[in-house]
């Protein structure tokens, strides 16, 4: 099993950046592909992109050009850079990982733990 924690949100102003952790345990988390996804008041969950155990990294064109999905293998961790925050961007945010797969980078519904989730709010 894989336990993530996610920490780094908040309230920010429009146009604001925020930097989103996500910190794996249980299993070797840096063989596994892992991703973010979101959840807005009201709307159906997000996916927001995904990296590879190599580096190499998708993102949803919602997110694409402001969002940067980053790891640090060694410590077992994820981050989620976000710039140029808009309203819009409100909602809670999870960091998920694919247990099967060291490579998946599109497949949303193979993400299959996910953590408990950090709230940003964006004002305008």
């Amino acid at each position: 099993q894989v336990q993530l924690v996610e920490s780094g949100g908040g309230l920010v102003q429009a146009g604001g950046s925020l930097r989103l952790s996500c910190a794996a345990s249980g299993r070797t988390a840096s063989r596994h592909s892992m991703g973010w996804f979101r959840r807005a008041p009201g709307k159906e969950r997000e996916f927001l992109g995904a990296i590879a155990w190599n580096g190499a990294t998708h993102y949803a064109d919602a997110v694409k050009g402001r969002f940067t999905i980053s790891r640090d293998n060694h410590e077992n961790m994820v981050y989620l850079q976000m710039n140029n925050l808009k309203p819009e961007d409100t909602a809670v945010y999870y960091c998920v990982i694919d247990l099967i797969s060291a490579w998946n980078l599109v497949d949303a519904s193979k993400f299959n733990s996910w953590g408990q989730g950090t709230q940003v709010t964006v004002s305008s």
